[in-house]
């Protein structure tokens, strides 16, 4: 089944759930570092702290982990609004403990970054927001309202006011910046996650392709020989029922059918054979391979072949691999929806490197564009003009990604431009070093060997 670049898009929806152990494990670090810091600073230090009310709090966060062992199964997911509420505990439960202890006078205020970076990575952008303003509101209130550390000897424990405000500046751009920082970079992760598994799908699909074809192909090869006998047998019992016309009838019947199975298998067996010797091809044929779907699609597809300087060098016999042929495809594709009337393919060939070029008289990618074609979800060529003539069409980019990541993946090199000197339309050329795809450089020293064994 294909994956369609709207179903994935429909997949980003955020759906990666965050385990509910992951968040009590991370609270439970939390409270033996706020109870080892609250010890060194009454033992160590001999600062005077409201203990009771910090004991009620750090006891808190205590009590919420135990509940959510005993109440939820170890492997719980939460949804958004239970990481969020989680979340929304944490932060408020540190902004208490930092009241009690100083407020932005105690360097562990810093702390308050980590409830939003974590939500920036796994909460939607709303939720985001909604933590990120509540942090910021805390951040603020802990400037102001807070119950100062005082020392052994009763002096409370001030910060310059410089350095307060300092601090209360780098907390809230650290909220701001962490949160877009790790949001940003989590949305990579989950772009470029799914366009690699919609780039998996699409070379499964076309090597299953290749491989029905060849169990077609083989099953029309081995069922050729019986087929010609039955259609043999039919046509002498034809001439020998002549004086019976319902069995001639019968005879006749037999052999349409024969000749219907022919066909089918004929039709069914065009690409794929599993023949060693049918899993190479000139690169021409390769190449008019791919572009076969778009054909009759109402634009003109010119092949030109352009033999490199030295004319002794003959046209390259390549290996059929389904990356290529469905790289190139998705090219083609793509040149062919854009293009006013006109797709030109030259396949050049020098004996270091093969070298196939894409053109269209469109109007080309959008030049802030060209550094970032072949990134997942990018709209690149859509202007206003387009969607008047193309109104459903909604490209996200991900046919350039996936086309751009199996043809790297065979070795080849991939370069987007625009031409003027054709009419301004994109240019998209693909080179490969010419051993990569040679078929003569990759067949083994003893020769093809015997056929494989088709298994399905």
């Amino acid at each position: 089944m294909a994956v369609t670049e709207l179903d994935l898009f429909q997949n980003r929806q955020r759906s990666n759930w965050i385990r509910l152990r992951t968040l009590v494990l991370l609270r439970w670090f939390a409270i033996i570092g706020q109870t080892l810091a609250i010890v060194a600073a009454i033992r160590i230090y001999g600062l005077e702290m409201e203990i009771g009310l910090i004991a009620m709090t750090v006891g808190a966060s205590v009590l919420a982990n135990l509940f959510s062992t005993f109440l939820y199964p170890e492997n719980k997911r939460l949804s958004e609004q239970e990481a969020f509420l989680m979340l929304i505990f944490d932060i408020l439960q540190l902004g208490l403990l930092l009241y009690l202890t100083g407020g932005l006078h105690n360097p562990f205020a810093l702390l308050l970054l980590a409830p939003v970076t974590i939500a920036a990575t796994v909460l939607h952008l709303r939720s985001t927001v909604l933590l990120g303003l509540v942090s910021l509101a805390i951040v603020t209130a802990l400037a102001v309202w807070y119950i100062p550390l005082r020392s052994s000897a009763g002096f409370p424990l001030y910060l310059p006011d410089i350095f307060r405000f300092g601090f209360w500046v780098a907390l809230v751009i650290g909220v701001v910046f962490l949160g877009m920082y790790a949001r940003q970079v989590t949305n990579e992760m989950h772009t470029m996650g799914e366009a690699l598994v919609a780039t998996q799908l699409a070379l499964a699909r076309e090597q299953k392709l290749t491989d029905l074809g060849g169990v077609v192909a083989a099953a029309a090869h081995e069922l050729g020989t019986p087929l010609a006998t039955i259609k043999l047998v039919s046509s002498e019992l034809m001439e020998e029922l002549q004086d019976n016309p319902e069995l001639h009838e019968d005879a006749s019947l037999i052999r349409q059918q024969a000749d219907r199975c022919r066909d089918i298998l004929r039709s069914m067996g065009r690409v794929g054979k599993e023949d060693h010797h049918l899993k190479k091809a000139p690169l021409e044929t390769v190449i008019e391979e791919a572009a076969e779907p778009h054909l009759g699609r109402g634009k003109d597809i010119r092949f030109d072949l352009i033999p490199g300087a030295d004319q002794a060098v003959r046209q390259p016999v390549i290996l059929r691999r389904p990356e290529v042929i469905h790289g190139l495809r998705n090219l083609i594709q793509n040149a062919v929806d854009f293009a006013k009337s006109t797709v030109e393919i030259e396949s050049s060939w020098t004996t270091e490197s093969i070298v196939v070029r894409i053109m269209d008289d469109g109007a080309g990618f959008p030049q802030q564009l060209i550094g970032r074609i072949g990134d997942p979800f990018v709209r690149s060529r859509r202007n206003d003009d387009d969607r008047a003539r193309r109104p459903g069409y909604d490209g996200m980019g991900l046919g350039l990604f996936i086309a751009k990541t199996l043809l790297e993946r065979s070795g080849a090199r991939l370069s987007f431009a625009n031409g003027g000197e054709h009419g301004g339309g994109a240019i998209v050329q693909v080179e490969w070093p010419r051993d990569l795809l040679d078929a003569a450089a990759n067949e083994p020293e003893d020769g093809l060997g015997e056929n494989s064994l088709i298994r399905v």
